[in-house]
């Protein structure tokens, strides 16, 4: 209460929630959509991230207060059903982003430890307990996941960029895989930009700032510069990433490890040493950002039925926490024993893109009263919408499953909310 956070803080925010479990789930995927173009892929992704941040940091200076894109979305459309589709989509696609921590979480974990000598069910066990895990924590301390939070994107970022350094070391020990990354192995150019979206979810986290920027010193000075700080710094970190793993491992072992492709990426140049290191890595990185997750949407979730737009139920507490955390983590579990790992990545990539693009929107409707320049916002809507057609298209070739969840869950929080607001189902 009162305390101000530095703009070092706000960075470290926005980067926390970017370098969750986004970039251990969704390596391989971006691998075996645009082979040796997976930094180019990322590229895209991240150049939309920049200019969306654009949007986030206008508003974000304009409307400080907490909610960040609820409030966004509240100041230019109201309270009505649109509205509130978009907001129960935004809480929606929190628990997809946990499904795909979990994820993560139970493939890294099932190689480091078997449980039942059956690694499919190992990695259920492992996902599954986890978000259990973490909804405990959660309904013991909040200030545990914060300090849980703050000690791991420390760990995860120094060992990354030790990763980086020792990757690019060991292309002068194993450059038999180099070659990779010739354009001549890039995929075309609809499939590099639709890999980018299926790994755009490993960029969302940067909107978390705007839910501290009430809070921030300097607010006038120092918005803009925590977005493009965080995510200009991860920008690099991804393309990096993938950099090194594309020209460590041949493509053949990429897609056998496609679900710790990390990991199996620092064995080439430090062995099992390596992979261990990376794996732990990945373990405390998803589990952080799985504890963050609950946390985050529980809150959205409590926020969205005080404004009226879900029942009045969700602002019930139970065990002194609001019933959204306990909700959002049965919803998660189901969905990640469930749907596999590509079409979780397609319906949580195509939900921000959606809502990213609506945020870009209000930028542009709203230039004038925030100073800023209407075509940046017209043109960061117009990629985020042309970026999800390119994402629902390409899926709808190889993943039907991800595209109907991802289509099937924008639908059902549009009917969701209109049901809510004609019958009145207040309870």
């Amino acid at each position: 209460m009162g305390k101000q956070i530095t703009l070092k803080d706000a960075i470290s925010i926005g980067i926390g929630g970017m370098v969750g479990g986004g970039i251990f789930a969704v390596l391989g995927l971006a691998v075996s959509l645009a082979k040796g173009g997976t930094p180019v892929a990322f590229l895209f992704a991240g150049i939309i991230a920049l200019l969306t941040a654009y949007s986030y940091a206008k508003l974000s200076r304009k409307f400080p207060e907490n909610g960040g894109t609820v409030r966004f979305v509240h100041q230019q459309f109201g309270n009505g059903v649109f509205a509130g589709g978009i907001n129960n989509l935004l809480w929606i696609s929190y628990i997809v982003m946990l499904a795909l921590y979990a994820s993560a979480f139970g493939s890294y974990a099932a190689e480091l430890f078997s449980i039942t000598g059956e690694k499919a069910m190992d990695v259920r066990i492992c996902q599954t307990f986890i978000i259990i895990l973490a909804l405990a924590i959660n309904y013991l301390s909040v200030s545990l996941v914060g300090r849980i939070e703050s000690v791991a994107v420390i760990v995860k970022l120094l060992i990354l960029v030790a990763f980086i350094g020792i990757g690019f070391y060991g292309f002068s020990l194993h450059p038999e895989n180099l070659h990779q990354l010739q354009p001549s192995n890039w995929e075309s150019p609809f499939l590099l930009l639709s890999g980018g979206m299926v790994i755009f979810v490993a960029y969302e986290g940067f909107e978390l700032i705007a839910n501290s920027i009430s809070d921030l010193k300097d607010r006038e000075k120092n918005t803009e510069k925590a977005y493009f700080g965080a995510v200009g710094f991860v920008v690099v970190l991804y393309i990096l990433i993938a950099i090194v793993t594309v020209g460590s491992l041949p493509f053949e072992k990429i897609a056998s490890a496609k679900d710790y492709v990390l990991a199996q990426a620092a064995a080439p140049t430090l062995g099992q040493i390596g992979f261990t290191i990376i794996t732990i890595t990945a373990l405390i990185s998803t589990f952080s950002a799985i504890n963050a997750t609950i946390l985050g949407s529980g809150r959205v979730n409590y926020d969205i039925a005080e404004d009226q737009e879900l029942p009045r139920y969700f602002c019930h507490i139970f065990w002194g926490k609001p019933i959204g955390y306990l909700v959002t983590a049965i919803l998660s579990i189901i969905l990640v024993n469930v749907f596999n790992l590509e079409s979780i990545s397609t319906a949580g990539s195509a939900g921000f893109l959606l809502i990213f693009c609506l945020v870009n929107y209000i930028g542009f409707k709203k230039y004038q009263e925030l100073e800023s320049k209407k075509s940046i916002h017209l043109i960061a809507s117009v990629l985020c919408l042309l970026a999800f057609s390119t994402l629902i298209v390409q899926q709808f070739e190889t993943n039907v499953t991800g595209v109907l969840v991802a289509l099937g869950i924008i639908v059902f929080c549009f009917v969701m909310e209109w049901v809510y607001k004609t019958v009145g189902f207040k309870k």
